[in-house]
């Protein structure tokens, strides 16, 4: 682990200079470039002095932050491909994040699974073909079309139905994650 740029970056997070960081610590701006630049090295009293005016557990510190995955390809897909379905996870972790998309192609006749009420959101834009979006509870239909969108809040038992003779291809992204 470089202790200097980590110290660096908190330090800039925070808003501190240099020089008011160390004279919050009681330490030279010298002696401070110095471990920013790994020259020096701190003592644990020290380290412990540094993370508590920097908001931060030495735990914490020291943590390793893992890179996080941004790009997602073909390869790192889950699909779930069903006689008149196919679902497809975009972003593999997305259980890990706030919101789930997918892609799901119905062939004429195929539908989404029932969604149960939820405390979230869903959006979803029809790439291609048209779909009926069925609000179970209130026995209401909404027909949407290539280029067209939907945003609803989860209140409802809901599903997405083909009903035409083409086949309809749409992004769907839920959060919180449900699929």
């Amino acid at each position: 682990m470089d202790i200097g740029k980590r110290i660096k970056a908190l330090r800039t997070r925070n808003g501190l200079t240099q020089e008011e960081l160390a004279s919050r610590l009681e330490l030279s701006k010298g002696f401070l470039s110095q471990l920013e630049n790994n020259l020096t090295s701190p003592s644990i009293s020290t380290l412990e002095d540094i993370t508590e005016v920097l908001g931060v557990s030495l735990e914490t510190f020291f943590k390793e932050e893992k890179e996080r995955q941004v790009k997602f390809d073909k390869n790192d897909y889950f699909i779930d491909d069903k006689d008149l379905s196919t679902l497809t996870w975009l972003v593999p972790t997305s259980k890990q994040n706030d919101m789930e998309p997918i892609l799901l192609v119905l062939k004429e006749g195929g539908q989404s699974n029932i969604i149960d009420p939820h405390e979230g959101e869903e959006f979803g834009y029809i790439l291609n073909g048209e779909v009926e979006l069925i609000d179970l509870d209130n026995n209401k239909k909404i027909i949407l079309k290539k280029h067209e969108t939907f945003y609803l809040k989860g209140e409802h038992q809901h599903k997405i139905v083909n009903n035409s003779c083409k086949k309809a291809e749409l992004i769907w992204v839920v959060t919180p994650p449900l699929f």
